[in-house]
């Protein structure tokens, strides 16, 4: 007679363990994404704060006379003086520029780049961008819109730059139509420029800024209030 032992049945091992692992590690998880999320912009923001001063400084700091530098007096660096004596110098040029003898000096000087076959084209674009958003004679973007781009049912957010005459870019003359910039994400700096049918843009009761916020988010971030479907084209707004 054999003395044959059966195995005893291996109950299943209770699960809490396992459960109490796993919810400790997505609060872990989600706290972790929510001080990322706090953190991140900060840290951004004073990085490029202090890269932007520090630029100034590398840039201005060099041509300033010693009696003029506060590094030579004190024992530390001082950032920040490099910017401010930038922005006082830039605001002297625009003084000097608002009196007769400015005006003088400032088309003799763009007389001579544009002489320069290299030069007068960076130069003549670069002071078409700065007048276009810093002057006060510049236009900006006017309305924010839709366009079917970059093919028919497929809407991308533009920003309409100014109404064009047809002829102005040898179509038919009287031809309503918008000059429209359509932006890359996340870099708005960055995209297209085409000429569309007033009929084929459809404006939205949405700001400008607004529009560069949902662009630079890629999408995340929408207006408090969402701009009413299906409206018709308007003429862009004077500036």
């Amino acid at each position: 007679m054999s003395n044959s032992t059966e195995p005893e049945p291996q109950l299943a091992k209770p699960d809490v363990e396992i459960k109490a692992q796993t919810s400790v590690l997505a609060r872990l998880r989600a706290y972790f994404f929510t001080g990322l999320v706090i953190t991140a912009p900060i840290a951004i923001t004073v990085w490029a704060t202090y890269w932007f001063v520090t630029l100034f400084d590398a840039w201005v700091k060099p041509f300033l006379p010693q009696v003029y530098n506060p590094d030579t007096y004190l024992p530390i660096r001082v950032p920040g003086f490099g910017l401010i004596f930038a922005l006082i110098a830039i605001t002297a040029i625009g003084f000097m520029a608002a009196n007769l003898a400015g005006r003088t000096m400032i088309a003799i000087w763009d007389k001579t780049l544009y002489a320069m076959p290299v030069v007068r084209s960076i130069y003549k674009g670069s002071k078409q961008i700065f007048e276009t958003l810093f002057s006060q004679k510049g236009a900006s973007f006017r309305n924010v819109c839709l366009v079917e781009w970059p093919r028919r049912g497929t809407w991308s957010l533009a920003f309409v730059s100014r109404e064009v005459d047809g002829g102005q870019i040898g179509l038919e003359k009287g031809r309503a139509m918008y000059a429209v910039y359509v932006s890359t994400t996340p870099n708005p700096t960055s995209g297209y420029v085409f000429f569309a049918d007033a009929a084929d843009v459809q404006i939205l009761d949405m700001s400008v800024e607004d529009g560069l916020k949902l662009v630079i988010s890629m999408g995340l971030v929408f207006p408090e209030r969402l701009p009413a479907p299906g409206r018709e084209p308007s003429p862009p707004r004077e500036a």
